[in-house]
This record gives structure tokens, C-alpha cells and sequence, in this order.
């Protein structure tokens, strides 16, 4: 079973905004497409429609937070990230305003909306800057789960979602900052984020049928703070680390993972990744497959770590 993650956030919004007196959605003409045209027509009192002006959507949103409301804004990942940077470093991450910027279309999963939509470099971006917390759920249990921590989380958050279907994986117990074992293995872990999930779990499952290499999952759905405490168990446990991730491999997860190892653990890290390069328009699964992020090339880069490691 398959479920879009805005239909998710929709649900979890939509008990939330039950719960929580101070919560407030702003979108960006872009309700339908994020996932919560409903909790619009079902909350109208609590959503404000600003139209196509992300900036002076995250500007209000700052205005509401000063008043103590928890304004989530949202749009989609090219739109609220590198638009509106400015606006998020200075005006929300810089005096600590309780704003989360929730946003769809993440990574190339516009897909044929082309390169305008597709968001590469946003992750790198916003992780740039001091004090967000940087969230990607994998699946709609994850992302609902992960959005109340986000809206628990006193802070600027940016949370960002794939725009595809995503499979639905078992619910289990999440914590921001904390990496979570989806799949146990014995030779390599793959470390993935958001739908890369998914797919790295489609490429353990071929590895271990076709080539018998054992390859753990963990879903990192938490990009910053980073569960470092986990990556340099994982080094020392296993001397050899995989990284996915659908997002340019200049300052992501692959970065990020590379910084702790390099520290503490030096071992080699194998990147799945967008190799610094923007997407074209076509099929999302043909994207994926063009750009080197399929599980073909996940079982591949899984291969060519181990190779690395034994000649170590």
C-alpha cells in the first residue's frame, strides 16, 4: 500500500489543529498540490491563504510566532527553501521563532515540472543555517508521526516531503535526532532519507537474493541534529557506510555522514546521490534511474564500498 505524504500531514494537521489553539496553516496557492487543501476547507479559521509571495508568507508567520501562535507555512521544497532564505535566517532561525516550513515536492520528484520545481539543493541550504531542525519523513506513518515532533519542537523547523506515493512501511516509535533500523544486515548499513527509503530497502532486498550480501537500512529522516552517536557506532561496527539520498550530493546526508566519519571513524562511505547536476523533465522512475538513484545503483554503490573496504 502506497499513500501520498501530503494526505498524511493533512490527517496529523488536522488533529493537531484539535489539540493546539495556537496552531495556524499558511499556504502558498499551493494547497491542493501540498497535500492539505482539506484541512483548509475543514479549518478555515485557522488557514490563511497567501497567495503566490512565500517571502511574505514566512515574514507573517514570524509575525504570528512573535504572538505565541505555531504557524506552519507551506509550499513547495524550491519555493520555501532558497526563495525564501533570507527571510528563514534572519527573521525565524535567527531569534528562535517557533515557524515550520512545510514543504512538498521534494528532491526530482516534480519530475516533469522540470527543473523551476525539481529541489536539489534546499536540504544543503537550510542545514546551512544555524538553529532549524532539518526533517524528511520516509513513508505516511513516519510523516505523521514526524510532524507532530515538529510541531511539538520549539524552533524553526523545515520539513520536507516527496511528492510521489510512498510505500507504507509499519509504524514505529520515532525521536527527532535519532536514526531509526528498518532492515537488520550483517555486511554494510545504507543510510537513507525520505523516499530513498524505500528504494534502499527495494536494494537490500535484491542484494541479499542475488549477490547474498546482508545490507542493514536505517532511515535518517532526522538530517539535522544528525545521529552522529549512531554513524560512528555503525563505522565501527560494520567499517563501511552507503548513503542515499535524492538531493545534490554537494552538502547532504553524503556530506554530512562523510564530516562524523572523517572524525571519528575514518571508514569508506559510498554516496548515492544527485551528482551535482540539475534534472530534466521526464518520468520520476525514469529520473531516478537517469540520475543514478535507483535501487540498481544503491546495490551498486553497496558493491563498490565493499570492494573499497576489503582493499583497505
Amino acid at each position: 500500500m502506497k499513500q501520498l505524504l501530503g494526505e498524511a500531514v493533512n490527517e496529523c494537521l488536522s488533529e493537531l489543529v484539535e489539540e493546539n489553539d495556537k496552531l495556524v496553516v499558511l499556504n502558498a496557492d499551493v494547497a491542493k498540490s501540498v497535500g492539505i487543501r482539506e484541512f483548509g476547507r475543514t479549518h478555515p479559521d485557522r488557514f490563511l491563504q497567501m497567495g503566490i509571495s512565500e517571502q511574505d508568507m514566512v515574514l507573517t508567520a514570524c509575525g504570528l510566532a512573535s504572538c505565541g501562535y505555531i504557524p506552519v507555512v507551506s509550499t513547495f521544497a524550491k519555493f520555501g527553501s532558497l526563495r525564501v532564505a533570507e527571510q528563514i535566517s534572519t527573521f525565524a532561525a535567527y531569534p528562535r521563532q517557533n515557524v515550520k516550513i512545510l514543504v512538498s515536492h521534494g528532491g526530482i520528484s516534480p519530475a516533469g515540472d522540470g527543473v523551476t520545481h525539481q529541489s536539489v539543493e534546499d536540504l544543503g541550504a537550510i542545514r546551512a543555517i544555524p538553529g532549524m531542525t532539518v526533517i524528511e519523513p520516509y513513508d505516511g506513518n513516519s510523516c505523521k508521526a514526524l510532524m507532530r515532533l515538529a510541531v511539538e519542537h520549539p524552533g524553526p523547523v523545515y520539513f520536507r516531503m516527496n511528492r510521489e506515493k510512498l510505500p507504507l512501511l509499519p509504524p514505529t516509535e520515532l525521536e527527532l535526532g535519532k536514526g531509526v533500523e528498518l532492515r537488520a544486515g550483517s555486511d554494510i548499513p545504507i543510510l537513507a532519507i525520505g523516499g530513498m527509503v524505500a528504494l534502499a530497502l527495494e536494494a537490500a532486498v535484491s542484494l541479499e537474493r542475488e549477490s547474498g550480501i546482508s545490507a542493514a537500512v536505517y532511515a535518517i529522516h532526522t538530517l539535522k541534529p544528525l545521529d552522529e552517536a549512531l554513524i560512528r557506532t555503525l563505522a565501527e561496527t560494520y567499517g563501511a557506510l552507503v548513503t542515499a539520498e535524492e538531493h545534490n550530493i554537494q552538502c547532504g546526508l553524503g556530506e554530512a555522514v562523510s564530516r562524523v566519519v572523517t572524525d571519528s571513524c575514518p571508514v569508506p562511505v559510498g554516496k548515492v546521490a544527485i551528482q551535482d547536476t540539475f534534472a530534466q523533465s521526464g518520468a520520476y522512475a525514469e529520473l531516478l534511474a537517469y540520475y543514478h538513484v535507483a535501487p540498481a545503483d544503491i546495490a551498486a554503490c553497496v558493491k563498490a564500498t565493499l570492494e573499497r573496504k576489503s582493499r583497505r
